[in-house]
C-alpha cells in the first residue's frame, strides 16, 4: 500500500524535457542534412555503414552521385551501386567559376583525384516528382560528391534547375574530430583546434582571413583581438563593443554582427565577411569566475581565465572579465531590458569569416558553460582556420527564406557588377545584396528620375516558380484568389495567395506562358512550397519548380521607359512589340535583334508609373543592362535603389509584405480586395469561405494618411483618437511631389471614414502626437492613369 501525503491526490510521473516546436529544425544527433543548389555541387565526408538518402525536393531535377575513396580514386563500390556514366554533369559544373565549384575542386585536389576518371550514378530527371528519393548504403570511408546538373534556362522556357537534398544517417553517433570538421573553404595557413573549455591565442597578418567554426553545433566562442603594433608598445586596446556600436550607429545592442569591429582607440581591427548563422551577441563580458561563483559553482573553468592564460605570453595583462565578440551566443534583451539566453542557433559547421585590417594578436575560446543552455548543455570544440589575403570570398550573411529552411549565404545578383560601380551602399534583401541608394545622386534624385524620366531597378530577388503539368491551371485556380481560367496566354494578373483562415501567404503576379504553363512571381519562398504541398494534397499532376536562380530581372520605370525599350527590344511577328504591349501583358523578345540575348518583358511595375520588367538568364544580365543603360542615357535614365523605390510605392499605395500584410491580414484589410473576385470566380479556392465572412465583417481597412507635420513617421507608429489606439502606420515617407509626409495605415473600421482627423503617437504614443487626416489609399494617381498610359 502506497503512502500518501495529506492533500496530495496522486503521484506525478517524472518526464524528460521535450521540445515540441524547436526554433530551428531539431535533427537527431546521427542525422545530417545538406542542400545542393541546382547547377551546383557539394562534397561530404562519409564512413562505412552510413546511410544516404538523396531527395529531389521540387521534382524534375537530375542528380549525379559519385564517390572518392581515401586514396583519391573514384570507386562505385563506395556507393554500393555501379556508376552509370562518366560524371559529365559534375565536370560541367566544376568548369565554372562558381564559389561552390571552387570548393569542390579543391576538395578533390587535396585528395589527388583525377577528374578525368570520374564516374557517377545519375538519378531522377524530367519525370521525377517532388520528394522522389534514392537510398544508398556507404561501404567504405571516403568523400560523397553530389551534383545537380542543369542546362541554362531561357526566360521563355521552364526547364529550370532546382535543389537536391542529401540526408545522411550516420553509422556511429560519435565521430572523430577530423570527420566532423567541414571541408576547408580554401587552403588554410593555420588549422587551430580549440578543445572544449579552453582558449588559444594566435597571430594573423593584415589582409588575412580568420574563420571561426562551430564544429559540432550549438557551441559558443568568444573572440578578442589587438593591434599587434600596439601590443608591442605595451598598450592594451582590445575590441570594444560600445565603441563599435557608436561608430556604426547602433546605439542599442541587437543580435547580429557589426560590419566592422573597433578597438578602444577607435581603430577598425576586423571586418565581417561571411556569417552563416546571423544571430550572435555582444551584450556582456565573456564568462568569468564571478558568474559561476554567484551561480554556486566556485572554481568553475571560465573563458576569462582561459583568455588571461592564453594572452599572458604576449604581455597582455589579465582581467576579471573580458569583453569580446560573442560568436554563436543566443542571448538577447527583453522588453523589460533584462538579459536572457537560450540554446545557440548554430548548427554543425556554421562559421564566421573575418578579415584582419591590421596585424593582429587574436584569442578565441570554446566556452565551458555547462550549467545552462548557452552551449546546449554540452560544451564541444571550436576550430579556427586562417587563410591568405589573396583568397576571394564574397560578402554574405545567413538568410532563411522560411523558418525551417537551412540558412543560405547572401548572394550578388547578376547585375551587381554594373550597379556596384555606381554605389557601395548595399543592403541584404531576401538573400541578395541590393543597392540602397546611389552615391552620385541619392534617393530624392532617383525618385524624380522615376517620376519624370526613367529609372532602372534591380529586382532579381523576386521569387519565381515554374508551374507546369496537366493540372497546373487547376492547382493555381485552387491556390490563388484570382480567376486563373480567364487568363490568356501572354497575360499577367496580380493575385493574392491565402491560408484557409484568409490570412495572406504572399502577393504576386502570375504569367500564363501556355495552356499548361505558368510562372508565379512573388516575394516569399513559402508560396512555392505551399503550391507544392497543395498539389500533393489534392493529387494534382503539376510541378512547382523554383527558377529564381535561373532568371534575374530589372525594372525600367518612368514616363520615358517605353521610348527606351522600343529602341532595343526585337520581337518576332507573332509577339507584340513594345509599342503594342498593353498593361499587364508580356512579350518574348531579344536584345537588339534576332540573334540577341533572349528576354521576357512584362508591362508591370511597383512604382505607380508607366513601366516594364525585363527578365533574362543571369549569363545575359550585363548585356541586357548595358543595352538599357546606353539607350536610356539620352532620356536621363538613372539607377534607383530601395530607398527611392519605397518612396514611389508608398505614394502609389502599393502594398509590401510584413508591412501592409501578413498571415493575420486578409486581402481586404491589406487594401487589395480587387484581387479577390468573390462574385465572379465560381470555383472554390483556399480561404474562400473565410474571406466571405471577413469581407462582410471587417475589423480594419487599409487607408492613407496625410500627416500635418514635418516629422518622421515610421512603420509601427500607433494611431489614436484621444486616448484609444485605433490603428497602426504600416509604411510612411516624405513625398517630394506632394510636398508632405504621407503614410499607409491599418485603421479600425469604426473610424475609417475619409476625412477623419487622427493623431500619430510618438515616444510612448501619448506624450507626443502628430496630427493626420484619413485619405484614400493611393496618394499619387489613384486611378492608375500613368501606368495605363
Amino acid at each position: 500500500m502506497r503512502d500518501h501525503h495529506p492533500g496530495i491526490v496522486g503521484v506525478r510521473p517524472v518526464s524528460a524535457s521535450i521540445i515540441r516546436y524547436p526554433g530551428i529544425p531539431a535533427l537527431s544527433q546521427d542525422f545530417e542534412r545538406y542542400r545542393c543548389k541546382g547547377g551546383a555541387s557539394i562534397v561530404v565526408g562519409v564512413e562505412a555503414g552510413d546511410h544516404v538518402t538523396i531527395v529531389d525536393s521540387e521534382g524534375g531535377q537530375a542528380c549525379e552521385l559519385s564517390f572518392l575513396d581515401e586514396n583519391g580514386r573514384f570507386q562505385w563500390a563506395g556507393l554500393g551501386a555501379a556508376f552509370t556514366g562518366s560524371a559529365d554533369g559534375l565536370k560541367a559544373i566544376l568548369s565554372s567559376d562558381d564559389e561552390s565549384a571552387a570548393r569542390t575542386r579543391r576538395a578533390l585536389e587535396r585528395r589527388g583525384a583525377d577528374l578525368g576518371t570520374a564516374g557517377a550514378i545519375r538519378i531522377f530527371g524530367e519525370a521525377s516528382i517532388a520528394g522522389s528519393k534514392a537510398e544508398f548504403a556507404i561501404a567504405m570511408k571516403g568523400l560523397l560528391i553530389a551534383a545537380a546538373p542543369a542546362a541554362l534556362m531561357s526566360p521563355d522556357a521552364q526547364d529550370t534547375a532546382t535543389p537536391i537534398e542529401v540526408h545522411i544517417r550516420r553509422s556511429r553517433l560519435i565521430r572523430d574530430y577530423a570527420a566532423a570538421l567541414p571541408e576547408p573553404i580554401a587552403d588554410p595557413i593555420e588549422d587551430i583546434r580549440i578543445k572544449a573549455a579552453t582558449a588559444s591565442a594566435y597571430f594573423v597578418r593584415a589582409g588575412e582571413f580568420i574563420q571561426i567554426i562551430d564544429v559540432y553545433g550549438r557551441q559558443c566562442t568568444d573572440f578578442q583581438a589587438f593591434a599587434a603594433r600596439k601590443v608591442d608598445k605595451g598598450l592594451d586596446l582590445a575590441l570594444d563593443s560600445t565603441v563599435t556600436r557608436t561608430l556604426l550607429g547602433r546605439s542599442y545592442p541587437a543580435p547580429g554582427l557589426p560590419s566592422k569591429a573597433f578597438d578602444r582607440d577607435f581603430e577598425p581591427l576586423v571586418e565581417i565577411v561571411q556569417d552563416t548563422v546571423g544571430r550572435h551577441d555582444a551584450f556582456a563580458t565573456a564568462c568569468n569566475s564571478r558568474y559561476y561563483d554567484d551561480m554556486g559553482y566556485p572554481g568553475h573553468v571560465n573563458c576569462t581565465d582561459n583568455f588571461n592564460a592564453a594572452l599572458a605570453p604576449y604581455g597582455i595583462p589579465g582581467r576579471k572579465g573580458w569583453e569580446a565578440l560573442n560568436y554563436f551566443y543566443n542571448t538577447n534583451i527583453d522588453h523589460n531590458n533584462q538579459l536572457y539566453l537560450d540554446e545557440p542557433w548554430s548548427r554543425p559547421g556554421d562559421y564566421v569569416l573575418m578579415r584582419a585590417l591590421t596585424d593582429l594578436v587574436c584569442v578565441s575560446s570554446s566556452c565551458p558553460d555547462d550549467i545552462d543552455a548557452a552551449n546546449g548543455w554540452d560544451p564541444t570544440d571550436i576550430h579556427v582556420r586562417t587563410f591568405s589575403g589573396k583568397e576571394k570570398f564574397s560578402r554574405a550573411v545567413a538568410y532563411r527564406m522560411t523558418p525551417d529552411a537551412d540558412a543560405e549565404l547572401t548572394r550578388e545578383t547578376a547585375f551587381h557588377p554594373r550597379l556596384a560601380a555606381l554605389t557601395r551602399d548595399y543592403t541584404e534583401y531576401r538573400g541578395y545584396w541590393l543597392p540602397n541608394r546611389f552615391s552620385s545622386e541619392g534617393p530624392v534624385e532617383e525618385y524624380w528620375a522615376c517620376r519624370e524620366r526613367a529609372a532602372v531597378i534591380d529586382l532579381s530577388p523576386l521569387r519565381k516558380f515554374e508551374v507546369t503539368g496537366p493540372d497546373a491551371e487547376e492547382l493555381l485556380q485552387y491556390c490563388l484568389t484570382r480567376d486563373v481560367r480567364k487568363l490568356s496566354t501572354g497575360q499577367v494578373v496580380y493575385s493574392a495567395m491565402c491560408y484557409e483562415h484568409g490570412g495572406m501567404i504572399d502577393d504576386g503576379t502570375l504569367f500564363r506562358l501556355g495552356d499548361k504553363n505558368f510562372r508565379w512571381i512573388g516575394g516569399d519562398d513559402y508560396s512555392g512550397i505551399w503550391l507544392r504541398e497543395q498539389a500533393e494534397k489534392k493529387g494534382y499532376k503539376a510541378w512547382v519548380r523554383s527558377s529564381t536562380d535561373q532568371m534575374h530581372n530589372i525594372a525600367l520605370q518612368g514616363p520615358k521607359s517605353r521610348d527606351i525599350l522600343k529602341e532595343i527590344i526585337w520581337t518576332a511577328p507573332r509577339q507584340p512589340d513594345i509599342g503594342e504591349l498593353e498593361w499587364f501583358r508580356f512579350t518574348v523578345g531579344r536584345i537588339g535583334g534576332f540573334e540577341g540575348a533572349p528576354v521576357v518583358v512584362s508591362r508591370t511595375g511597383y512604382t505607380g508609373e508607366l513601366g516594364y520588367e525585363i527578365f533574362c538568364h543571369p549569363k545575359d544580365a550585363l548585356t541586357v543592362f548595358d543595352a538599357v543603360w546606353k539607350a536610356g542615357e539620352p532620356y536621363g535614365l538613372k539607377p534607383m535603389g530601395l530607398e527611392a523605390l519605397d518612396m514611389v510605392r508608398i505614394e502609389a499605395g502599393l502594398v509590401f509584405a510584413n508591412h501592409e500584410f501578413d498571415d493575420q491580414t486578409d486581402p481586404f484589410e491589406a487594401g487589395i480586395g480587387f484581387a479577390v473576385p468573390l462574385k465572379s470566380k465560381q470555383d472554390d479556392f483556399i480561404g474562400r469561405e473565410a474571406l466571405l465572412r471577413r469581407k462582410e465583417h471587417p475589423r480594419h481597412l487599409m487607408l492613407g494618411l496625410d500627416v500635418k507635420a514635418n516629422e518622421t513617421v515610421s512603420h509601427g507608429d500607433c494611431i489614436h483618437l484621444g486616448r484609444a489606439q485605433i490603428g497602426v502606420v504600416t509604411s510612411a515617407t516624405r513625398s517630394p511631389i506632394l510636398g508632405k509626409t504621407v503614410a499607409l495605415a491599418r485603421i479600425d473600421v469604426t473610424h475609417a471614414t475619409i476625412g477623419t482627423e487622427v493623431e500619430i503617437g510618438k515616444l510612448d504614443g501619448h506624450q507626443k502626437r502628430l496630427p493626420a487626416v484619413v485619405v484614400p489609399l493611393s496618394h499619387y494617381d489613384p486611378q492608375k492613369t500613368r501606368p495605363r498610359s
